[in-house]
């Protein structure tokens, strides 16, 4: 895993239909590695996302259980 020069953002967006989206922004890998973390994480917090202009998003409000994984691989959050 690359140094990580800033801390990556957690956030939460609603829509207008009420459904929610988890987003993660500022990571700095590959595309291809962000993939493979896509997928990892998707299944790791059993829901569905994407990677949409560089960031993730996952269905659903999953920011504390997105922070902890985070956290435990040594990356630094910001909300």
């Amino acid at each position: 895993m690359p140094p990580q020069p800033e801390p990556v953002r957690l956030s939460f967006r609603r829509g207008a239909k009420g459904a929610g989206v988890t987003r993660l922004e500022r990571l700095i890998l590959h595309p291809t590695l962000k993939e493979e973390m896509l997928a990892r994480l998707k299944k790791r917090l059993g829901c569905g996302g994407t990677l949409k202009d560089g960031a993730f998003e996952f269905q659903g409000d999953h920011r504390d259980a997105l922070a902890r994984l985070l956290i435990a691989q040594g990356y630094k959050i910001r909300s």
